[in-house]
């Protein structure tokens, strides 16, 4: 008969002649055992292929390895590859991330936060949705656990909030806009997901008044994080009504852009930046398939990596010093220009 099924630690400590309190310490930290204990320890795993319930081994603890990891919406591409990132730091740093989507929802942003009070985690990372999130948990969670906020900032939540510098990225944006032909309109949902694009939006504003030129706003009707369609239908139309009163657009995402560059192909206008071309068309984000649209998309790149280990840091300088300080930090990276053939 086949090896029986071993269902618990007390079970594993009894067939591998190890006490219980010794594998339990091993679990928590591998290295405060001897090292001939941890030899023992870990042949009879590999012997008896046992894994213990990590999740049933927490809620004994009063503080865990694991990190709660939420975001808007993992498939949107920017906040799936931040995830990745932010992932991958805790693994290296010895901790278990648990990631968790919003799926475009408030109250499933709610519900997550919900859901890692039971798991009990060290710290939390947190991209909010901001002013649609449900201000009244966040800052409930925030006072039980240690928790950074990153993408989107959410004043006085959190012990450190990381993202882009959306003034330096826009204004870098128009300024080159600006210099290589005409200064351009700006193309955004009416009810943006993201509070990002609200500060884009002003940081349009001041850069165009900055270098001159009078701002000249299109919003999109639509809501939530069908960007693409929205971009493609909205976009399309403003195209078609020859709405826009130069040939430049920035569009507030990339998502926005692509969706336009579609419209505009379908239009039978050709978009780039030579003479003969009918518009130019960019973004902010570098899109992972921003390279890829015909043209290529002219775009602002996010230090995706900066962000990440800068947010991953932050917290786990939190739970390094076991104090939860009163100063709350604020890093912003700057945003790189990706000139491509679409502008």
């Amino acid at each position: 008969m086949g090896q029986s099924k071993i269902r618990n630690m007390e079970e594993f400590a009894t067939i591998s002649g190890i006490s219980r309190p010794t594998i339990s310490k091993y679990f928590n930290n591998p290295e405060s055992v001897r090292t001939s204990t941890r030899a023992k320890i870990e042949a009879a795993l590999k012997r008896h292929d046992y894994q213990p319930n990590v999740f049933a081994m927490n809620q004994n603890r009063r503080t865990t390895k694991n990190i709660g990891v939420v975001v808007p919406n993992l498939a949107d591409p920017f906040f799936s590859e931040i995830a990745r990132r932010v992932e991958l730091a805790c693994i290296d740093a010895g901790y278990s991330p648990i990631l968790l989507s919003s799926h475009g929802s408030a109250e499933m942003e709610r519900d997550n936060l919900t859901s890692l009070r039971a798991l009990k985690p060290a710290g939390v990372l947190l991209a909010p949705f901001g002013r649609l999130s449900d201000a009244e948990a966040v800052h409930a969670f925030d006072e039980d656990f240690p928790l950074v906020v990153f993408d989107a900032n959410m004043s006085g939540v959190g012990q450190a909030f990381v993202g882009t510098d959306n003034a330096q990225s826009v204004d870098l944006m128009v300024e080159y806009l600006c210099r290589s032909g005409e200064a351009p309109c700006f193309f955004e949902m009416k009810s943006p997901t993201n509070p990002n694009a609200n500060k884009r939006r002003q940081a349009y504003i001041e850069s165009m008044e900055r270098h001159g030129h009078v701002p000249r706003i299109y919003q999109a009707e639509g809501e939530g994080w069908n960007f693409e369609e929205i971009g493609n239908v909205e976009g399309g139309r403003l195209l078609a009504a020859k709405a826009f009163e130069t040939k430049t657009i920035l569009c507030s995402n990339d998502r926005l852009a692509i969706g336009m560059l579609s419209a505009a192909y379908a239009l039978g206008l050709r978009i780039g930046h030579s003479p003969e071309c009918d518009l130019r068309i960019a973004g902010h984000d570098d899109h992972p398939f921003s390279k890829f649209t015909c043209p290529p998309l002219t775009t602002i790149a996010q230090d995706y990596e900066a962000i990440a280990n800068r947010a991953v840091y932050e917290l786990f300088r939190t739970l390094e010093t076991e104090n939860r300080s009163k100063d709350r930090t604020e890093t912003t990276f700057d945003g790189r220009l990706i000139m491509r053939e679409s502008a």
